[in-house]
């Protein structure tokens, strides 16, 4: 009889919100790593796990970056005495050079920027944000295709062990 090996335990995760979406609609170029100019209240939202990047993306506006469709729900006892929007526009902070990057990348025909994930870095929130590129249908298929068969490689190898 084989002793149970003892389960690690689960190092909490520091990722606060995916977007999956962008993954699968674009191919992914370059990442960068910025922080978000929030209120209290969004800070709050985040560490219940309340976010939403399904429909977001990156606009390049007077040398600034700010994340739209980012959707932060408020949390049911935030204080009434001011307004809780959950989808503004929240501006993004990145140093001159990867604006400047972003800005010129953003230009050219094809490319643009979205967000990908928001997670903690110690007590503060940043964002992963990426330049991209979107995928025609048939590269959406391909990429459907590699997964369904690295799926298959890894069933196959697990029952050639276990027997």
């Amino acid at each position: 009889m084989r002793a149970m090996a003892k389960k690690k335990p689960k190092k909490p995760s520091n990722v606060i919100a995916q977007n999956k979406r962008a993954r699968f609609d674009y191919q992914l170029l370059e990442t960068f790593e910025a922080g978000i100019a929030l209120s209290g209240w969004e800070v709050k939202s985040l560490r219940m796990g309340k976010a939403d990047l399904a429909d977001s993306y990156v606009l390049m506006k007077d040398g600034e970056a700010w994340l739209l469709g980012a959707h932060i729900i408020p949390l049911d006892t935030a204080s009434t005495h001011f307004v809780t929007d959950p989808q503004r526009t929240r501006k993004l902070l990145l140093h001159k050079k990867e604006l400047a990057k972003i800005l010129a990348a953003t230009q050219q025909k094809g490319q643009t920027c979205v967000c990908t994930e928001l997670y903690w870095k110690g007590h503060l929130v940043k964002a992963r944000i990426a330049l991209a590129m979107g995928k025609k249908a048939h590269d959406k298929r391909d990429t459907e295709k590699e997964r369904d068969w690295s799926r298959q490689k890894q069933r196959i190898i697990r029952d050639n062990v276990k027997q």
